[in-house]
């Protein structure tokens, strides 16, 4: 069957637009073939630095014939109404039918589209395609036309089974030639099917693949830095950049000058990948950063690229020693006598100012520690010091250093060890991969700047809406799930039931990996007076393994008949059932078992639930499923006595409340 090719040829992409207009290109082009009937056998997507390409493969000839019938407004319905209907269809009102339905008489338009050529359709939607992308930014480039793109477009390569599909976008009319690199290549290439296009773009000094450009880059830095004896610092999002930044990525090492290396690495790491793209290499004896970094270039050079590593040498020797400059100048100051200054930086209009937040941090970090058992005065003093670099000139340049730079510039205080650390660590866990601190007083700075942030914007209704989470509160509430939970702290969460609720839906995030289910954790948090989260996981888990077991699976289906029975009855009675069972009411041998059980039930789970023997609870629960099985057998619960009928739905009200000191079983699912 025949293949599409299409290239959509500009001046430079930005790097960070590439990969998403591949997917954008990919999606709109299937939405409308597929709109049109078509089917096809496979489809690639690339982007680069001056190119989208689509390759798809066995489309057919022809477009398939078309029948469909529309439904369209009722026969009494305005005129507007109809004619919306009409031109929809571009039908005449003669052209309908009138069809009855049980809501009255509607029009229906039958349409009928004989198939086309391929072709033909695929020169009409192309344009469409290339007038609806979404463009996070896109630009006119020609006076007086309307059209834009995210650079000047020069050129479309579109072919179908080898030949020119023929269209016109922005007064540029398609054709079957490209170019290859800017500068290492010379005048247009002709080609019909994605498999010569591929090798003559790679004869001519282009790489089409992202994936590929990444893997050469990879491939030469590691390769490079080797014979070097060194190895590269590991920078998925830089490689991910670089690699649509260069059509034929040639990889060169640089030196750093000796003036510099007393500079923190992680401001040499930053400044050079911020401002320069350049990868950072390190010893992997001492594990430190070493002299040299990686640049990617986009040219082959006869003098084997000497030249162009000069430039970048030139170039960053100006970058560090702004960078050494601001180093130099911060250490000048004191942390502790930054903290002032933080009055002067707003950090929300309903929650003060940073110095406010820091008051904020202080007080509750000390309390944090205390029932944590570390150091209450490192604590507080962390607290006090973990914002002040907010003021420093090195993390004004470079924001993604602040709590990095907070640590350097303590120790060079000479503050305490642990101290340093805390404002060091906490801002972590900053993402999923990252590790949470794990020392008690950055455990209790880190708790404290997290329980700040949620509770004081779920007050100020700040709270993520699920469109957005401009202050990170989700994330701040995972990174606090994840402290607990990872180093197993008792550590009571004392928030708003609103907020609890929150912490219970992100709880079930973190755990969903680890196969929780979500409903046991919905269960556990109803009972309205579980925020310790290592508790609350324990007994969830427990619970888990309970309800796995034959005995946990009757039991919860006895549960729900009891439920959905005392449910029915409450409605009809219009009356909560309680669990005050009259013993001397009990006649039947199943029902009096199954009160003795319960009541013995009650009276062990409590205690083992206090002592955190969640094993302990869920066996005594265990021993409820024979006589609820039996109960539900021999038992008519809507006995004709009134008292009788009572009693019973009180012995089940009671099973419910015996349960319930466990979990919300009426929250858990199947």
């Amino acid at each position: 069957m025949p293949d599409l090719l299409l290239e959509l040829f500009s001046e430079e992409i930005p790097a960070r637009m590439q990969a998403q207009a591949a997917k954008d290109l990919e999606r709109l082009t299937v939405g409308m073939l597929t709109d049109r009937g078509f089917l096809f056998e496979g489809i690639k997507a690339f982007g680069g630095p001056r190119r989208l390409t689509l390759a798809i493969s066995g489309l057919p000839a022809e477009q398939k014939d078309v029948r469909e019938e529309l439904k369209g407004p009722r026969t009494d319905a305005p005129q507007a109404a109809l004619d919306g209907f009409l031109k929809k269809t571009g039908l005449t009102k003669d052209q309908l039918k009138v069809e009855k339905t049980p809501k009255g008489e509607v029009y229906m338009a039958v349409i009928e589209r004989k198939g086309r050529a391929t072709p033909l359709v695929l020169a009409e939607i192309i344009p469409e395609v290339m007038a609806k992308f979404p463009w996070p930014k896109s630009m006119r480039w020609k006076a007086g036309d309307p059209v834009r793109w995210v650079r000047p477009l020069h050129s479309i390569l579109c072919t179908f089974d080898g030949e020119v599909v023929p269209f016109e976008f922005a007064g540029i009319k398609s054709g079957n030639s490209t170019r290859g690199h800017r500068f290492l290549s010379s005048g247009p290439i002709e080609v019909r099917r994605f498999e010569d296009y591929e090798a003559a773009l790679k004869k001519a000094h282009v790489v089409l693949d992202a994936a590929e450009r990444a893997e050469i880059i990879s491939h030469e830095i590691k390769q490079k830095a080797f014979a070097l004896g060194l190895e590269p610092i590991e920078d998925i999002g830089l490689l991910a950049e670089v690699s649509g930044l260069a059509e034929w990525p040639v990889v060169l090492i640089g030196t750093i000058q000796d003036e510099f290396m007393d500079v923190p690495a992680e401001i040499l790491q930053t400044s050079m990948r911020t401002h320069q793209k350049y990868f950072s290499l390190r010893d992997p004896k001492t594990g430190k950063m070493a002299s040299r970094f990686a640049l990617v270039a986009n040219m082959v050079t006869k003098d084997g690229g000497k030249e162009i590593v000069a430039g970048n040498e030139r170039v960053l020797r100006a970058r560090l020693s702004d960078a050494k400059f601001f180093w130099d100048e911060d250490r000048k100051h004191s942390l502790d006598s930054r903290v002032e200054r933080l009055k002067g930086i707003i950090f929300h209009a309903k929650l003060g100012t940073q110095f406010e937040r820091v008051t904020r941090i202080e007080k509750l970090a000390g309390e944090i520690a205390a029932k944590i058992g570390a150091n209450v005065e490192k604590a507080k003093r962390a607290a006090r010091l973990a914002k002040a670099d907010l003021t420093t000139g090195v993390v004004g340049e470079f924001p993604e250093l602040q709590g990095v730079m907070g640590r350097y510039y303590a120790q060079h205080d000479k503050e305490d060890g642990e101290v340093a650390n805390a404002a060091r660590d906490h801002y972590k866990p900053i993402g999923p991969s990252d590790a949470v601190p794990d020392a008690p007083v950055s455990i209790a700075v880190a708790l404290a700047d997290k329980l700040d942030a949620l509770t004081g914007f779920f007050a100020a209704g700040e709270k993520p809406t699920g469109s957005g989470d401009p202050f990170a509160l989700r994330r701040a509430a995972l990174g606090i799930i994840r402290i607990v939970l990872e180093n197993k702290l008792s550590f009571p969460l004392n928030v708003s039931g609103e907020l609890l609720t929150f912490f219970a839906d992100r709880l079930k995030v973190a755990l969903k990996e680890k196969g929780i289910r979500h409903d046991l954790i919905d269960a556990v948090f109803s009972l309205g007076h579980e925020d310790d989260l290592v508790r609350l996981v324990a007994r969830v888990e427990a619970l888990q393994v309970f309800l796995k077991s034959d005995d946990g699976a009757n039991l919860l289906a006895g549960y729900k008949r009891a439920a959905n029975i005392l449910k029915a009855e409450e409605k009809k009675d219009n009356k909560t059932f309680t669990s005050q069972v009259l013993e001397g009411h009990l006649s039947e041998p199943a029902e009096k078992s199954l009160f003795a059980v319960l009541a013995k039930a009650r009276t062990a789970i409590t205690p083992a639930l206090e002592k955190e023997d969640f094993s302990a609870a869920m066996q005594q629960m265990a021993a409820l499923r024979v006589p609820v099985d039996a109960f539900f057998e021999g038992v008519k619960v809507n006995a004709d006595d009134k008292l009788v009928r009572e009693n019973r739905l009180n012995l089940l009200a009671s099973l419910r409340a015996t349960l319930h000191q466990v979990a919300d079983f009426s929250k858990i699912e199947g």
